[in-house]
């Protein structure tokens, strides 16, 4: 039975390597499930938004239901002043939950289930929240890390955890998206891995586990995606209203 683990191995289709620099560029797996969620998400939305129609067809219901999601997380977490930056929250919702969704597929591969990928999207949300910050308050911004009301006396405390909390954000938004992702996937193979080893009858149990299994990832790759999304619209408002 093959490992578990070797379905997040990243496989070079098209090696390209810069020798001189020490550096590998090449178009792997992971690349080509990135470039296949933003194809199909482009694609679909496109297709299902066309129509316009007042009362929409399933394919438009969908896009629609999708939209709103995301809306929706973002008047409720970042305020009144969302709008400027729902393209932005969009697309980041819809490339994870592509990324995780895609994987749910055989012989599939699971971009969000490596650091590598998770962190990147996470470090994106926290620069740009940052950049926001100081665009809008200048180094006002600072005040984010010594919260009102707090004494004096307390700050020299206060202020270093809060910027070690901010800075650890990255790392709990991608460990989070990508230990589900691993964890989720590495059970599902295990139980199919049961399912093969232990024949017709003996595999019965594992299979309907499996089964379940399954249904479950689904959901929870639609969760991920949306906390992803949640937990940015929540640092955006911290950015905006510096609370």
């Amino acid at each position: 039975m093959a490992s578990p683990l070797k379905q997040f191995e990243i496989i070079p289709i098209v090696p390209l390597q810069l020798q001189s620099l020490g550096i590998d560029i090449s178009f792997t797996n992971s690349s080509l499930f990135m470039v296949l969620g933003a194809v199909i998400s482009a694609v679909f939305l496109s297709f299902a938004m066309r129509p316009q129609a007042l009362i929409p067809g399933r394919t438009q219901a969908l896009a629609e239901i999708w939209y709103e999601i995301v809306a929706s997380v973002m008047r409720e977490n970042t305020g009144p002043k969302y709008k400027p930056y729902l393209p932005f929250v969009f697309t980041l919702f819809s490339t994870v939950m592509m990324g995780n969704m895609l994987g749910m597929l055989p012989y599939s591969f699971t971009f969000t289930s490596h650091l590598a990928a998770t962190f990147t999207l996470a470090l994106v949300v926290i620069i740009g929240v940052t950049l926001i910050g100081f665009y809008r308050h200048g180094l006002h911004f600072f005040s984010l890390f010594a919260p009102e009301g707090a004494p004096m006396w307390l700050l020299p405390l206060v202020v270093p955890i809060e910027m070690i909390s901010y800075l650890a954000r990255p790392v709990s938004l991608s460990v989070r998206l990508f230990a589900n992702m691993l964890a989720g996937h590495t059970m599902l193979k295990i139980f199919a891995g049961f399912s093969v080893a232990l024949g017709v009858f003996g595999g019965l149990a594992p299979l309907v586990v499996n089964v379940v299994l399954i249904g479950f990832e689904v959901m929870v790759s639609f969760l991920q995606a949306y906390v992803f999304a949640l937990l940015t619209c929540v640092y955006l408002r911290d950015a905006i209203e510096l609370h």
